[in-house]
């Protein structure tokens, strides 16, 4: 079964929290009207976002996606997409542990599991992975049962930057062999690093071959392949299987907005460089959805 472990889920509560105070800012209704500035489908109800969604997995035959709360205080919209259809969605949620009180915050979101995997942005919200602050996050979903995706390397926001907005992010805080030192720490704890790095590939490797926790997920056009000359996704492909193995590899697409909807072509781009790579049909069967299904049972 085809799962897609990396979608965002962009709802009228994210749009309102990622302008509020900016110069993007409007007066009104700020989902309707920044939707209008992009020229995105506005989004609505987080209701009546999640039942588009399914309709847009059925049409593509996929049978579960992650839906990421893409900003800190929208969990909300996550939670009750994911109560609506809990047997096709998995709840992620962005969490910025910079200001402290990290359990006291976190175990309350985490506490009936509708919420699943804990999303870590350090450059964003600049902290060092090694702070006490990461290793309380790390704890929380120790006694939850959660993930940790932690986003490392390259970090563009693409709606950022078309709303003007700055981003002031510090790449030397993504780094992942910070995370692989608190994973180690922490070996029942699945930690998913997106992008096979974001253009830290080779740090990603050596976390996921020290700590067998560490996971990798495929998603976005990986652009950062550019990075490293001569370099191709079938290559990526080849290096993460002989290091990680097929049972840690995770595909995802980094789908995000309507009307554009899932992200075909990513995925056929990456079903091509799987085959290119000679990947074995079980290693395709585990990475394209056997692998989510196994870290993100349905309840």
């Amino acid at each position: 079964m085809l799962c897609d472990a990396h979608c965002h889920f962009f709802s009228a509560r994210y749009l309102e929290l990622l302008t509020h105070g900016t110069p993007a800012a409007v007066d009104g209704d700020a989902a309707t009207l920044v939707s209008a500035k992009l020229g995105w489908d506005p989004p609505g109800t987080p209701e009546a976002l999640a039942d588009r969604w399914i309709a847009e997995l059925d049409r593509h035959h996929v049978g579960r996606a992650a839906l990421i709360a893409s900003i800190p205080g929208d969990e909300a919209s996550v939670s009750t997409a994911v109560a609506r259809h809990p047997s096709r969605l998995v709840g992620f949620f962005m969490f910025n542990p910079a200001p402290g009180n990290v359990r006291a915050r976190l175990d309350p979101l985490l506490a009936d599991r509708t919420l699943r995997a804990v999303a870590l942005f350090p450059a964003m919200h600049r902290y060092r992975l090694d702070d006490p602050a990461v290793v309380d996050v790390f704890e929380a979903a120790q006694a939850a049962g959660a993930a940790v995706f932690v986003h490392c390397g390259v970090l563009t926001v693409g709606v950022r930057k078309r709303l003007g907005l700055p981003s002031p992010f510090d790449l030397r805080l993504g780094d992942p062999l910070a995370v692989a030192a608190v994973a180690a720490r922490y070996p029942g704890v699945p930690v998913i690093l997106p992008h096979f790095g974001a253009g830290m590939l080779r740090e990603a490797l050596m976390a996921a071959a020290q700590c067998p926790n560490v996971h990798l997920d495929t998603s976005s056009s990986n652009s950062w392949i550019a990075y490293h000359p001569g370099l191709t996704l079938e290559a990526v492909f080849r290096q993460a299987l002989a290091v990680a193995g097929p049972e840690r590899l995770l595909f995802g697409t980094d789908s995000s907005f309507f009307p554009r909807g899932w992200h075909t072509a990513v995925h056929d781009s990456q079903a091509a460089a799987l085959a290119a790579a000679n990947a074995t049909l079980d290693a395709r069967t585990r990475i394209m959805g056997g692998n989510f299904d196994r870290l993100f049972p349905v309840a």
